[in-house]
């Protein structure tokens, strides 16, 4: 009986998490949509424009960002810092304009930043379900995007706060204005920032013809 008890036990856990992540897909119909169009659109949209050395960085920036901005900043705040390409977008809330552009300069500040965007909102931190909301967006406009098969859903950043969709990305003006004006349609978005580093159509057709390899060489 205790060796039936003992199974038992260790079977729970796997159980539990796959009910848990079946009402998470039932309900957040977004977020599934993410992960399943983007296994059913291939190569479409497998391709990340930024060199290896770009995300790589990337990730660092975000990470030195997140562990040093709060330090130089007044208590209360609320700050997500995101990095495409080098170029780092602050947003979220801080209690006073000092604190504001503290921010900025301690990102600045960061290796290998080539560029901030100054989206904090001088006002009280936003609320749980305010956060919540705006990570349901995020996950819908990005199912929205992989559903346009005349884009390349890789190829964006979506981050949103307060209803606020920012776009970043290296996107050619065609591929930019469509992105947005999707974004705009989502239920719950309120306003849509773009900060693009545009590519041309040339640029656009380069990326097409080579392997995603070669694409993601490191610079």
């Amino acid at each position: 009986m205790s060796d039936v008890r003992s199974a038992w036990n260790r079977m729970r856990r796997p159980l539990a998490t796959v009910a848990v992540c079946g009402m998470l897909a039932m309900s957040l119909q977004g977020c599934f949509a993410v992960f399943a169009g983007g296994a059913l659109v291939g190569t479409f949209a497998a391709t990340d424009r930024r060199t290896l050395g770009a995300q790589t960085e990337d990730k660092s920036i975000v990470v030195k960002g997140e562990t040093q901005i709060p330090g130089a900043v007044s208590a209360g705040a609320h700050i997500n810092v995101t990095s495409f390409n080098r170029k780092v977008l602050l947003s979220g809330e801080v209690p006073d304009e000092a604190s504001k552009a503290a921010a900025e300069r301690e990102a600045k500040g960061i290796d290998n930043v080539q560029g901030v965007y100054n989206e904090l909102a001088v006002e009280a931190a936003s609320s749980f379900s305010s956060r919540s909301s705006d990570t349901l967006i995020t996950s819908k406009v990005l199912a929205s995007l992989v559903d346009a098969k005349d884009l390349y859903s890789s190829a964006f950043k979506v981050t949103t706060e307060r209803g606020i969709v920012y776009l970043m990305g290296r996107v050619t003006q065609t591929e930019g204005a469509r992105a947005a004006a999707i974004a705009s349609g989502v239920s719950g978005v309120q306003k849509v920032v773009t900060l693009y580093e545009y590519i041309s159509e040339e640029e656009l057709k380069e990326y097409q013809r080579k392997p995603a390899s070669e694409n993601k060489s490191t610079s």
